[in-house]
């Protein structure tokens, strides 16, 4: 099973296309990301999970770095950038000011290619410094 191209596809129409309805087609109904050590269970909650993040992120750009996966494909790691601007990510003020930030996520994907679970964290603590740095 080629797992990576199935992340490939769920990054390009999720995070760089936003069609927010395409997670419907990539991931199990009881689907959990797990942010910062934090569950989020059932697609419709991924679902209001993602769409918040892009309104916290103006303009959010999504940019896959590397993606590669375990031999029998059920397990993928992808290593990505974001970039955009403030408007009030890590509960900060909008200020429209450029964010960027790395990330990983580790994917368990099904033998049918269907998204089961998505452990993901983020460099929020050097993006949050350089946000509330002044001058």
């Amino acid at each position: 099973m080629n797992s990576v191209k199935i992340v490939e596809a769920f990054w390009a129409a999720v995070w760089q296309g936003k069609d927010f309805d395409a997670i419907d087609r990539f991931c199990v109904e009881d689907f959990v990301i797990t942010s910062g050590g934090i569950d989020i269970v059932s697609k419709s909650k991924f679902k209001a999970w993602v769409k918040q993040f892009n309104q916290l992120v103006t303009n959010l750009q999504f940019e896959v770095v590397e993606t590669f996966q375990n031999e029998d494909g059920s397990r993928v790691a992808s290593r990505w950038i974001v970039s955009g601007r403030n408007n009030g990510v890590f509960g900060l003020a909008p200020d429209q000011r450029e964010v960027r930030f790395t990330g990983t996520a580790v994917w368990q994907v099904r033998e049918d290619g269907k998204l089961v679970h998505n452990w993901v964290e983020r460099a929020s603590w050097e993006a949050y410094q350089t946000l509330t740095r002044h001058g």
